[in-house]
């Protein structure tokens, strides 16, 4: 059974055909039928409501059915959408017709077999323009999907860890507490320095397994309510609570950042070593609570000082945040 909501656009400057050519379509059933008698003024209409189905002439004044269809094109591109293009053409040679379909006509509807090709072909163009805007469609819908799981993704599937996203909804959270309930907030930022260098000698299986071995060991060596995440492909973090900023001392973190660097990690390669940097940013009640990006940005900012020199870069941030509001 044919569509009979199916929306068609008639286009030929010859008031006459273009009366005959809807009134067939009417009377087959078919009631969302318009007409354009020129090219500029079917733009028009199709940019106000796009249809399935186009039939237009193809030697027209102004623009030709050819320059039509590349116009069409190209408002289907823009609208995510399909019309199906069928030419009327009084022209039979195989050149004209190849020339054509390469410039994205669909099908011809020869004007001297008009009254048998006609409605053949509007059927087929019904299903086939119906099968590719449902297609359309459900792509939109597929790709809107995916980016919300992507948006709402808080997990590095690699090594079950959180990501960015969710280290960053724990900062805030830690943050908050902080601020209602006092103590004191610490972020550590661990980067594997010579992680290009690994990334040159090892296949991404190897590399995976490296991920892990650092995402397992950071578990072991972090406290139960810690959060561990890894952030970036060469940069884990972690997000604590302490009773108080005192707390935060280089060897409260001396067994994390010695614990990846001393010891390689087992991989189905051989035995792999990484050169770690440690960065912390801890924070307390004593002065405006931060924003989670920037206690990010001061321990981004220290993991370089940290790779130069080996050692733990600590920032306190009463010490920094004067710094890191003149860099905003």
């Amino acid at each position: 059974m044919p569509n009979l909501d199916l929306s068609i656009l008639v286009v030929d400057d010859a008031k006459f055909s273009s009366a005959m050519i809807a009134k067939t379509l009417r009377n087959s059933g078919y009631h969302d039928v318009r007409i354009a008698h020129n090219a500029p003024s079917a733009l028009q209409m199709l940019e106000e409501r796009p249809v399935s189905v186009l039939i237009a002439d193809w030697l027209m004044p102004e623009m030709d059915g050819l320059e039509l269809t590349a116009k069409v094109r190209q408002l289907d591109e823009a609208s995510n959408h399909f019309t199906y293009i069928i030419l009327l053409t009084a022209k039979e040679g195989v050149e004209a017709l190849a020339e054509a379909f390469d410039r994205g006509v669909d099908d011809f509807v020869y004007k001297s077999e008009m009254n048998k090709q006609l409605l053949p072909r509007v059927f087929a163009a019904d299903r086939l323009s119906d099968m590719q805007n449902t297609l359309l469609v459900a792509n939109q819908l597929l790709m809107d999907n995916i980016k919300e799981l992507q948006e709402r993704n808080v997990l590095d599937l690699a090594t079950g860890l959180g990501n960015q996203v969710l280290a960053r909804e724990r900062l805030t959270d830690t943050l908050r507490q902080m601020e209602s309930r006092g103590g004191a907030a610490s972020y550590l930022l661990l980067g594997i320095k010579n992680w290009q260098t690994i990334k040159k000698h090892f296949n991404p299986a190897i590399l995976e397994e490296i991920a892990n071995g650092v995402s397992r060991r950071l578990r072991h060596l972090t406290r139960p309510l810690d959060t561990v995440c890894r952030i970036s492909e060469n940069q884990f973090a972690v997000i604590g609570q302490f009773s108080s900023l005192e707390q935060c001392t280089t060897s409260c973190y001396r067994r994390i950042h010695d614990g990846i660097n001393l010891k390689a990690f087992k991989t189905t390669a051989g035995f792999v070593s990484v050169q770690a940097g440690t960065s912390v940013c801890a924070i307390d009640g004593s002065t405006t609570t931060p924003k989670a990006q920037q206690v990010e940005k001061v321990a981004l900012r220290r993991l370089q000082y940290a790779y130069e020199t080996a050692t733990i870069a600590l920032a306190l941030w009463p010490e920094v945040s004067d710094e890191i509001k003149d860099s905003e």
